[in-house]
């Protein structure tokens, strides 16, 4: 397949999908439902195919967790498809609308961003995430999988395109790419593809803003921190630490340092850190929090140099490391961070206020698990990523950050030379 050839075709087609009507763009995420369910067994398969072979290449199980889709990952896609049905359609919303003067209408419109690329790691349910996304938004997608899921990929890539199909969108609308040299051939489509967005580690991510003209959307790492503030409720407080490293430790947001404030460590310290390494983490970090560790519990802590903490582990590890209060908690944040979700727990309102402000972070939570940092947990139907970056998007992407705008004047003849030449005067007047 020629991806520059097959780019060019879905640059045509962006029109025709940016003027769909939201009832034929949900039509298609219904009939993706029902299919979804009515084709179980051929995706369970093919996912069996895919594992067997991950296991027999040696991935490692942090991995291999990702690329299962089972009972309840089709559970959360099915559901994830019927929530974004419900949503507000994203594409002709009214901005803006302003009389510039009489029969001068000026209004700023909602629309589709047009070709989306979107190259993510081998999770199933991230094809039927990014593919719906794009379909609600009116966006045409080229889509990219990791190798690893391969086989439940190309059936749910399948089954979706079907459905987009027959529910009445353009047969161009989506495209899937297969083999890892089209990955470089996509990289090189700036003249037809509007955004890429990355998902993988962070190398895979820098390579692709290294390595191409067409702008990208996303983020390079997920080095996520907790804060516990001198404050904190300590019942409330471990079980969020917990949560966060162990929940899902492959995942973006998932937690890689506890800070803990040193007026109160040499109690809360070791309740965390025996807490963690009951549920499985190894331990890490600065001598001196290792040192309480060992003295209260018995356990150790590998002793790690301060610029180890800009270490995404991606795994049942995590760093620990002592701070005077909350403002040397941001500072440390602010510089080993990757701007992605970072947690204060606290029951201090000011310290908290303060923690809000001051870290930037793309998520910055108060007494609550990272692992929140997600598109469908907050209610956006999925995402198509998470973008650390500040121009149009902001944390977990769903359908606001797949749309942009376009500026419509309507007029009856004026012209800039009346206004000019002072003929005329704007007399501006929001509707």
């Amino acid at each position: 397949m020629n991806i520059r050839q097959e780019a060019a075709k879905m640059k045509q087609c962006a029109p025709e999908m940016a003027a769909s009507s939201a009832g034929t763009r949900n039509r298609a995420l219904e009939l993706t439902a029902e299919a979804l369910e009515q084709n179980r067994d051929r995706i369970f398969d093919a996912n069996a195919r895919d594992l067997a072979a991950a296991q027999e290449n040696k991935i490692a199980p942090s991995i291999v967790k990702r690329l299962k889709y089972d009972e309840t990952k089709m559970r959360d896609s099915i559901e994830g498809l019927r929530q974004l049905m419900t949503l507000p359609d994203p594409v002709g919303k009214v901005q803006l609308a302003r009389e510039l003067d009489e029969g001068l209408v000026l209004q700023r419109v909602s629309v589709p961003i047009g070709v989306i690329g979107v190259i993510f790691e081998a999770r199933p349910d991230a094809m039927v995430q990014v593919a719906s996304l794009c379909i609600k938004s009116g966006n045409c997608v080229i889509l990219k999988g990791g190798k690893e899921t391969a086989n439940t990929n190309r059936i749910l890539f399948e089954i979706i395109k079907n459905c987009a199909v027959e529910a009445g969108l353009p047969e161009g609308c989506l495209l899937q790419a297969e083999l890892h040299n089209e990955i470089d051939e996509l990289l090189e489509c700036d003249e037809h593809v509007d955004l890429l967005i990355p998902r993988g580690s962070n190398a895979f991510v820098r390579y692709i803003m290294e390595h191409t003209k067409i702008p990208v959307m996303g983020h390079s790492s997920g080095i996520c921190h907790i804060y516990a503030d001198a404050s904190a409720d300590t019942k409330k407080a471990i079980p969020v630490i917990v949560d966060a490293k162990i929940q899902y430790p492959a995942a973006c947001n998932a937690v890689e340092t506890l800070l803990v404030n040193r007026r109160t460590a040499g109690e809360f310290l070791p309740r965390a850190a025996a807490a963690l390494s009951e549920a499985g983490v190894k331990l890490r970090g600065t001598t001196e929090a290792a040192d309480i560790v060992k003295e209260n519990t018995g356990l150790e802590v590998d002793i790690m140099s301060e610029e180890d903490f800009a270490t995404e582990y991606n795994d049942l590890v995590i760093s620990l490391k002592l701070v005077d209060d909350v403002k040397e908690a941001v500072r440390h944040i602010n510089r080993y961070g990757s701007h992605h979700t970072d947690s204060i727990l606290t029951e201090d309102d000011e310290a908290a206020s303060y923690f809000c402000r001051m870290v930037d972070s793309a998520g910055v939570y108060r007494n609550c698990s990272t692992r929140f940092a997600d598109g469908f947990r907050y209610g956006f139907g999925a995402e198509v990523g998470i973008s650390t970056g500040k121009i149009h998007a902001r944390g977990p992407v769903g359908l606001e950050g797949l749309v942009t705008y376009k500026y419509i004047l309507s007029g009856s003849g004026q012209i800039v030379g009346d206004y000019a030449s002072g003929k005329k005067q704007f007399h501006h007047r929001d509707l």
